[in-house]
């Protein structure tokens, strides 16, 4: 039984299947990073203003002191929270005491495809695990199966392939397991 029911981690729900997103003039990505434990929080104040924001929170069990497992939904990328706007856009979600600094995205179209691609692996219900602090890596696309298309870094764990999927911003990313049967180099 889930602490809290799931909260909504992207406003407008239709946020990352827009076509132009990265694209739009004054409109950009900004990173803010939060106040320790406030990206759930800075997410609640944003959805009213009606400004754009992503932060894929993902499942995590974890048991209470009465030994029951109970599901929690935490941010995958602890502290960060994506918004999508202009310069008022970002005073207003600072303006909210959540935030300790903003930063602007340098390179919004590349952070589209990685969070587009990170919504993907969220959405397949596959367990996810996070990865941080990334290493150049052989850049791979999946030819076959429920992640068919996808693009990102294979790392090797415990003798098995992983895909790392990465948000390059915040060098962390989120892993799946793979076979190796499914994969193509990308040139």
């Amino acid at each position: 039984m889930p602490v809290l029911a799931r909260e909504p981690d992207l406003y407008p729900v239709d946020l990352l299947d827009r076509p132009d997103l990265g694209q739009e003039g004054e409109q950009t990505w900004w990173a803010m990073y939060c106040r320790p434990q406030h990206e759930k929080q800075l997410m609640r104040r944003l959805r009213p203003l009606g400004i754009a924001h992503y932060a894929p929170l993902v499942g995590k069990q974890c048991r209470s002191q009465a030994a029951r497992v109970r599901q929690a939904y935490v941010p995958l990328f602890t502290g960060y929270v994506f918004v999508y706007g202009d310069e008022s856009h970002r005073y207003a979600a600072v303006s909210t005491s959540c935030v300790s600094r903003s930063l602007v995205v340098p390179d919004p179209l590349r952070l589209t495809q990685d969070l587009r691609c990170i919504q993907r692996l969220i959405q397949s219900g596959a367990a996810l695990t996070l990865e941080a602090r990334l290493q150049p890596g052989t850049r791979v696309r999946i030819r076959s199966g429920s992640f068919m298309g996808l693009e990102g870094v294979i790392l090797r764990r415990d003798r098995r392939l992983r895909l790392l999927v990465a948000v390059n911003f915040l060098q962390q990313g989120a892993s799946v397991l793979l076979d190796e049967c499914q994969l193509e180099s990308v040139d």
